[in-house]
């Protein structure tokens, strides 16, 4: 069952959430974020990005990059921009985009629970990617990225989580991206046991939805400090990691599209003709057109979209062969257009949803691309089969929205 434990959370003044809330550090450039933090001092990029504070050019994995991070996590904390919860705490985290809300639980989850499988994956993850988080979390002494979780629903946890609500929060405001947000502060000793024990009495597994890195990354860095013997306790905050819980109904993952550069030698008709093997393909004209359903691809080819549908003998029933991004990597991605390995070959990109098929026209139009696909999303119970078979999704199957923001609530370790 899964273990989580209430934490002493860092988190903004409430007249400067706002400010200080930026998207998690994974998904801006550098220079994105130099331009997202222009002018507000208190934005989280100088801890989460804080090479924008460094000279352009500087290595963004240079040991001088975390320890300009930890000085400016400190100097918010001296001048007040952050403070520290003087108990431990719960948090309910709210977002609302395009009218549908969702509410998670944040919590301090078990490293234990990661390493033993009640926290289940489904993506691998890169020693360098790791190694960033890990040289982070090392030098802020701080876990500033939140990994976001989801579980089947609990009505007991429904009916808590609920009625805090009702609640004045502690933060609640609207992103530039539209996005609202809105935090409570469940600070009530019985209230946080309550929920302490609903997770430990129905909440079997638990389930990475986004953020596999920040996860490998704190149990990582656990181990190290445990050996060093620096974890004190069983309740030692290293021996726990920032997360958000959210029940599954109120989960929607966005399709995550692809875009190839050329056709692998073969014309544009060369690449229709031989997509009716596998496929039914019809065109549909020139006004983008999402999947409908799945086992559907919609594709553009020279300013034409053009619908597809995997005919039966092209994928299996187990829980990776039922995946559209499988169907689509074999039947179409290495078989006629010679991409065997979609996490390095420089001839294809990834788009997620967000972004709306417009992005898909506009790539290939440019001529910088030749051909794009669309996706129908994959399913919260297609992930959570995957995971709990122990198994794998091929890269770039998922795109989460909406993203949790950094900044507002940091686990101190």
């Amino acid at each position: 069952m899964a273990i989580i434990r209430p934490f002493k959370g860092l988190r903004p003044q409430a007249a400067l959430a706002a400010q200080v809330a930026a998207r998690p550090y994974d998904v801006l450039s550098s220079a994105e974020a130099k331009v997202a933090a222009a002018g507000n001092p208190n934005s989280y990029y100088h801890v989460s990005k804080s090479e924008i504070d460094l000279p352009d050019g500087s290595d963004i994995h240079s040991q001088a990059v975390y320890e300009k991070a930890a000085e400016n996590l400190q100097k918010f904390i001296k001048e007040g921009t952050l403070f520290q919860d003087a108990q431990p705490c719960y948090y309910i985290y709210k977002l609302v985009m395009d009218e549908r809300a969702q509410v998670g639980l944040v919590c301090a989850s078990s490293i234990a629970d990661y390493n033993n499988g009640i926290i289940k994956k489904h993506e691998f993850t890169r020693p360098e990617k790791e190694q960033d988080r890990i040289n982070h979390i090392k030098t802020t002494r701080a876990q500033t990225g939140n990994v976001f979780l989801a579980y089947n629903d609990v009505p007991e946890l429904n009916v808590v989580i609920e009625h805090w609500q009702h609640k004045a929060p502690a933060y609640d405001f609207t992103a530039d991206d539209g996005i609202q947000h809105t935090i409570w502060v469940v600070d009530d000793a019985a209230v946080t046991a309550q929920i302490t024990s609903l997770f430990a009495e129905k909440v079997p597994f638990t389930y990475i939805a986004d953020g596999h890195h920040r996860a490998a990354s704190a149990s990582l860095v656990q181990k190290e400090f445990a050996a060093k013997g620096l974890v004190k306790s069983e309740e030692d905050a290293a021996n726990f990691f920032l997360t958000t819980i959210f029940p599954a109904s109120q989960l929607a993952i966005l399709d995550y599209n692809r875009l190839v550069k050329d056709l692998n030698g073969l014309t544009a008709a060369d690449l229709l003709s031989r997509l009716d093997y596998d496929f039914t393909v019809e065109e549909v004209g020139h006004l983008p057109q999402k999947p409908a359903m799945l086992h559907e691809f919609s594709m553009y080819l020279e300013n034409k979209w053009y619908r597809l549908v995997a005919r039966e003998g092209t994928y299996t029933t187990d829980p990776i062969g039922i995946l559209d991004v499988t169907i689509l990597q074999n039947n179409v991605l290495d078989k006629l257009l010679g991409i065997k390995d979609p996490r390095t070959d420089k001839r294809i990109d990834f788009v997620g949803g967000i972004r709306g098929l417009e992005e898909l026209v506009k790539r290939v139009n440019s001529g910088e691309m030749k051909v794009a696909f669309a996706l129908y999303p994959v399913t919260i119970q297609q992930l959570f089969d995957i995971a709990d078979s122990g198994n794998v999704m091929p890269p770039k199957s998922t795109w989460f929205e909406p993203k949790l923001r950094d900044g507002l609530i940091t686990q101190l370790i």
